[in-house]
């Protein structure tokens, strides 16, 4: 059960992790202080075949909607993808995705919002930066230098993803370690430092959550081990770089009228543990949970 004497013995063995600074830069016209701040990033999905009804904009218009609806609730950033993550999606090419999300990037960066563009194709990460976005949101590195390079090209930031394939529509059973953070640590070092060869200082650390692999359909497996994928977060410090989580859903425990109870569960132990930056469909709720905890003074 997770409880304070749990929590306790996490502290105990990984002390000297606690409290360690990473790197500040700005995105955009924005300084980004992850040492002093948490931020949200707000979900627009393009692709009808996503689960989070809510997130869903089959038109322009409405996505343009909904991106200044989470600003208002308190999104820092814009999240867009045009390709759902999920197993049993239909795949997307660069045309069909650049048809979608082109115009939604260019009407949000005309209305001064900060936007993320989550993709696998350089043609498509590329094309979106020149319309504006200030960060490619990889889903995996197939392409890894092109895209490090279209990255330093255009200066934004990258939020690099643990995948154990070359993109996430490209994975089997997931290769568990005995510590997952040190195996973490060891990818992220190695994909970081490649970043820096090639001119991209702006790294944004996302651990996975592991929706898409086939052994962690199970929901006793699954989200055990994206809590404690939350818990540790603070571990990834060392790297030197800000952390980034998305918040699942556990819908075979929150069910159908609970599952948008989900999320602002999970986003107390993602700020608990550490995350700089947190991906989410309920930015309200989200937000209205950073500022309570905002609050605490011991």
């Amino acid at each position: 059960m997770l409880d304070f004497q749990a929590l306790s013995a996490l502290l105990k063995q990984y002390h000297g992790s606690i409290g360690q600074p990473v790197r500040t830069f700005r995105i955009g016209d924005r300084f980004f202080d992850f040492n002093r701040f948490r931020y949200l990033v707000g979900v627009i999905n393009l692709s009808t075949d996503s689960w989070y009804r809510e997130s869903v904009c089959a038109t322009t218009d409405e996505a343009i909607a909904r991106a200044e609806m989470l600003a208002d609730d308190g999104a820092d950033l814009i999240d867009i993808g045009a390709e759902s993550t999920l197993p049993h999606a239909q795949r997307q090419d660069v045309r069909q995705q650049l048809d979608r999300l082109l115009p939604v990037v260019e009407a949000l960066k005309a209305r001064k919002l900060l936007v993320s563009v989550e993709s696998y194709y350089p043609e498509v990460l590329e094309t979106c930066a020149e319309a504006g976005a200030e960060v490619f949101n990889l889903t995996g590195m197939r392409d890894g230098d092109a895209v490090f390079e279209l990255a330093a090209k255009y200066n934004v930031a990258v939020i690099l993803c643990y995948v154990q394939g070359e993109t996430v529509r490209d994975v089997s059973a997931f290769r568990f370690h005995d510590d997952m953070t040190v195996e973490l640590l060891r990818y992220f070092r190695e994909l970081t430092a490649k970043a820096e060869r090639l001119g991209v200082s702006k790294c944004i650390i996302d651990p996975g959550l592991g929706f898409y692999y086939k052994n962690l359909q199970d929901s006793d497996t699954r989200i055990n081990y994206q809590m404690n994928t939350f818990l540790h977060c603070f571990r990834l410090h060392e790297l030197g770089y800000p952390t980034f989580n998305i918040l699942p859903h556990a819908p075979e425990i929150f069910l159908e009228d609970e599952r948008r109870s989900a999320e602002p569960f999970f986003g107390v132990l993602a700020l608990l543990g550490g995350t700089h930056i947190i991906r989410s469909h309920e930015i309200r709720t989200i937000h209205r949970v950073r500022q309570v905890m905002d609050l605490y003074r011991s």
